[in-house]
């Protein structure tokens, strides 16, 4: 039995794979080595992430538009519904943190805005 450590969207598990027998017939190509994607940094101010693990669908804000709080920023699609991705304060968009068609994660900062 090996033991290898497998990062997925930035999360790592532990994974055990038992040899098969001589007999079976499996190929042994080398898996392909994938690195998470750069995550681009985070400006100083209150942060908005993702509720849900998700697909972003749309971003309705730009950098530098002002908000108010409780105004939609993005619609994150989770289980094949529409969420709308609120704004927790009001003030101007500092950051977009993701694009249209994203797969996001819980947590992900997603936006940040300065009060």
């Amino acid at each position: 039995m090996k033991r290898y450590n497998i990062t997925v969207n930035g999360k790592t598990y532990d994974v055990a794979v038992e040899e098969a027998g001589a007999d079976s017939a499996v190929s042994s190509a080398p898996a392909a080595s994938a690195s998470p994607a750069p995550t681009a940094p985070v400006a100083d101010g209150t942060k908005v992430s993702a509720p849900m693990p998700g697909t972003i669908l749309d971003i309705k804000v730009s950098v530098g538009d002002t908000v108010s709080e409780g105004a939609p920023l993005f619609v994150l699609e989770a289980m094949k519904m529409e969420n709308d991705v609120n704004a927790p304060c009001s003030g101007k968009v500092a950051s977009i943190n993701t694009t249209k068609g994203s797969a996001v994660e819980t947590g992900t900062v997603l936006a940040v805005i300065q009060g």
